[in-house]
């Protein structure tokens, strides 16, 4: 089995690759158990820390450039993660570039995933930022989308168009909302919501950080270790389980900035919450406001989907995978 990996050097797709290394094995269209072969990473940037293993293969290049996605999804291809993606504040900053990545990149890849003789399963990583504006309290699985940002109409095309090339028979397709990624490790990125996992992440490595939105601000989350469990699990889910409809939003938990502090300093102490800072920035401040915050994921939960606990689980899963257990 060949599985392609794109935006394999992002966290979320590095965690994946070990993920499936250590599995070994995923369920193809007929239902049988089958060896992962190769795992081919697609990134902008060399992906680094993974240790040497000969089913691993790993490429750089440019996801708007339709001949090198066209020779990355070589014949034999199974399965394809597709992850990579200009982030939020970046993709609304930067019009072209968000488009050209996340959009016409997205195309570029479904074509090729169409030029295949036999259509493999492919599973996009969307957005809870398909969602905006004027939304009812409680979103649910027939909530109409209404993004807000380039970003969040971007992934909504994306979705629809995984929809079509599954209902042309082009790809097995699936894409799945991501809330919020809470804790996030390694450094600050682009989008909008770093901060969520700044006010968690600096403080239990001893380092101060700031956070540009007030305690009230309420977030949709889901912790990395969730993330990877549910993106596997929607590679494995049969064809007819999934039906017409492709796309689905993950189940989450929905938690304040000052609710997060609190549990900050119950698994961590005092003195670790207070490492936190209010400085407030007003874009920031408005790009959080049109965020959708409570759902009602359903769909999700029926077909096996699991959420965190509370937030006190996520942050003491970022300590045991992040920091070895210890809080500095």
């Amino acid at each position: 089995m060949r599985i392609v990996i794109t935006g394999g050097a992002g966290f979320i797709g590095n965690k994946l690759v070990r993920a499936l290394l250590q599995r070994g094995t995923l369920t193809d269209r007929s239902g049988t158990i089958r060896p992962i072969d190769q795992l081919v990473l697609f990134d902008v940037v060399a992906v680094e820390g993974l240790t040497h293993d000969p089913r691993l293969e790993v490429r750089t290049g440019d996801i708007t450039d339709r001949r090198q996605l066209e020779e990355l999804i070589g014949p034999g291809t199974d399965g394809v993660f597709h992850l990579a993606a200009v982030v939020s504040a970046n993709a609304e900053e930067d019009f072209d570039l968000g488009m050209a990545v996340n959009l016409d990149g997205t195309r570029h890849l479904l074509e090729a995933c169409r030029a295949l003789a036999k259509p493999p399963r492919f599973v996009f990583a969307s957005s809870c930022a398909v969602y905006g504006g004027e939304m009812p309290a409680l979103l649910s699985d027939q909530t109409i989308l209404t993004p807000q940002t380039s970003y969040g109409a971007q992934k909504a095309a994306g979705e629809l168009l995984v929809s079509d090339y599954t209902r042309k028979g082009f790809i097995d397709g699936r894409a799945l909302r991501l809330p919020t990624i809470l804790v996030r490790p390694g450094r600050p990125n682009r989008a909008a919501s770093t901060f969520a996992s700044s006010i968690l992440r600096e403080p239990l490595a001893g380092q101060d950080a700031v956070c540009p939105v007030g305690r009230d601000v309420e977030m949709y989350v889901l912790s990395p270790r969730r993330v990877i469990e549910a993106l596997q699990h929607a590679y494995e889910l049969p064809e007819a389980t999934l039906g017409p409809v492709r796309a689905l939003t993950l189940p989450g938990i929905t938690v304040s900035v000052g609710e997060m502090l609190a549990a900050l300093e119950r698994v961590a102490g005092e003195a670790v919450a207070a490492r936190v800072h209010f400085e407030g920035d007003p874009t920031i401040q408005h790009i959080v406001a049109g965020w959708p915050t409570h759902f009602q994921a359903e769909r999700a939960l029926a077909l096996g989907f699991q959420p965190d606990n509370d937030i006190d689980e996520i942050i003491r899963a970022h300590i045991e995978d992040e920091l070895a257990g210890h809080v500095h």
